[in-house]
């Protein structure tokens, strides 16, 4: 099959996957600058900010899951054609992203204290009060976030990811001066830097959304369906967005669990696992950053009813994933040391963390992209309940059996934890290549 009489062309995939990898990789070095402003706001600050942001994730994830199952549906109907049915289903995204948002923010502001209480416990009055300072606020702009990624998607599903790289930079370069001036200006402490993050993430949403209803684009919000609840056509999205809700939020849960369990390690071994894991979560960019183009080109294939063409994307997707991841990761392992160099850390507890990048790096390159990457194209097809199944099996069995059969029983420590999530991704990246090629997933219909 050649490569011409395909709907997208090599050139067309880098215009989509180049904005995708920068986004993901200002997002997250914005995410240390602010990391390193709010270390200046106090103690009890970080703690609160900290602290918080664990909540926010679940809630982040939702709306994540929720976009991600627009933009399959969305996909979907541009490959068939069918814009004015597309414009139908974004404006009904937007409607209960909006809706599902602000009821979630007003249970948080309504219950913050308890809610927190239960999940951390007896802590000091000052983090108290500075964790619910930064909830309630954070509360605020859960709406945005829900409008922008509604909007996000669209834009993703359209092909168009610089318009959301630009839209980004913008929003984090207001985040980044808003806690400089909170922090070091008005000495506004934990203030200071969530009401940047609300004003951010309030100018993202508004500019998305003005962009999405103009007419020049090929899908655009439909103002009388944006006011309309149709349940056949929010089904079409929750069959997507539900299993990927549950898998996220399982995934999440283990998590947690695992923190538990890396704190009867010991002090150096905390550590170590704490830096490598910001280390791996700049390592894992490329992988992440491709799953946004799975969903737009296998969507748009199996809209068009191609599913020759869907199978040669998630092949070529694929092999792309695997070249970016690898050479990224390398890049990461190589410059670690360096990393390190801006660690005031015990010599054994650096080698510690050399050891579980390395592990972390050679997996993520070689297996992630099939675990990961490679099961967003199948949710695009729409295979979502098998890649539910097996990603929750194989987080429950795979990486918290194993991180506690090694970790605790075998007395392996943070090492047994990553041997473990390696696990995790290696079963994934196993079955999924099996699905892809038993070509299962081409009977499914999401439209």
């Amino acid at each position: 099959m050649e490569e011409k009489k395909m709907p997208f062309s090599g050139k067309d995939l880098q215009k989509m996957i180049i904005p995708l990898f920068l986004e993901q990789l200002l997002v997250m070095l914005v995410g240390i600058a602010d990391t390193l402003v709010v270390s200046y706001a106090g103690e009890a600050a970080v703690s609160g900010v900290s602290l918080v942001n664990q909540f926010n994730t679940i809630f982040i994830y939702l709306f994540t899951a929720l976009a991600s199952g627009g933009a399959v549906v969305i996909s979907q109907y541009i490959g068939r054609k069918d814009s004015e049915s597309a414009g139908r289903s974004a404006s009904q995204l937007l409607m209960f992203g909006t809706v599902f948002s602000v009821l979630i923010a007003v249970v948080v502001l309504v219950g913050n204290k308890g809610m927190l209480s239960l999940l951390f416990g007896k802590v000091e009055d000052s983090v108290m009060d500075a964790c619910i300072t930064y909830l309630r606020i954070s509360a605020y702009s859960y709406p945005a976030l829900a409008i922008y990624n509604s909007g996000a998607a669209v834009y993703r599903s359209l092909g168009k990811t610089n318009i959301t790289m630009y839209i980004s930079v913008l929003s984090n370069i207001i985040n980044v001066v808003g806690n400089v001036i909170g922090v070091f200006v008005l000495d506004a402490g934990v203030a200071g830097v969530a009401w940047p993050s609300l004003i951010a993430r309030t100018f993202s949403a508004v500019v998305i959304t003005v962009l999405c209803f103009r007419k020049k684009n090929d899908v655009v919000y439909i103002t009388d369906w944006i006011f309309k609840w149709n349940t056949d056509c929010l089904k079409r999205i929750w069959s997507v967005a539900i299993p990927n809700g549950v898998e996220n939020g399982i995934f999440q849960l283990v998590k947690v669990a695992l923190s538990s369990i890396v704190a009867l390690f010991g002090t150096y071994q905390i550590a170590a696992n704490g830096v490598a894991q910001s280390i791996w979560s700049l390592a894992a960019l490329a992988g992440v950053a491709m799953g946004p183009a799975f969903i737009t080109v296998i969507g748009q294939c199996m809209g068009n009813k191609d599913t020759e063409a869907a199978d040669y994307y998630l092949t070529k997707l694929s092999k792309i994933t695997l070249l970016l991841s690898s050479a990224w990761n390398l890049l990461i392992l190589i410059f670690t040391p360096l990393f390190l160099r801006f660690y005031a850390l015990e010599a054994q507890t650096k080698q510690l963390v050399i050891w579980l990048v390395l592990i972390h790096n050679v997996f993520n390159a070689v297996a992630f992209p099939f675990s990961g990457a490679l099961s967003n194209g199948l949710r695009a097809a729409g295979d979502v309940k098998f890649t539910m199944y097996v990603s929750v099996l194989s987080t429950i069995a795979g990486r918290l059996f194993v991180s506690y059969l090694l970790g605790i029983i075998l007395d392996m420590g943070v090492i047994g934890i990553a041997i473990a999530m390696v696990c995790d991704w290696v079963i994934r990246a196993v079955i999924f290549v099996w699905r892809q090629k038993s070509g299962k997933w081409k009977a499914f219909e999401v439209v």
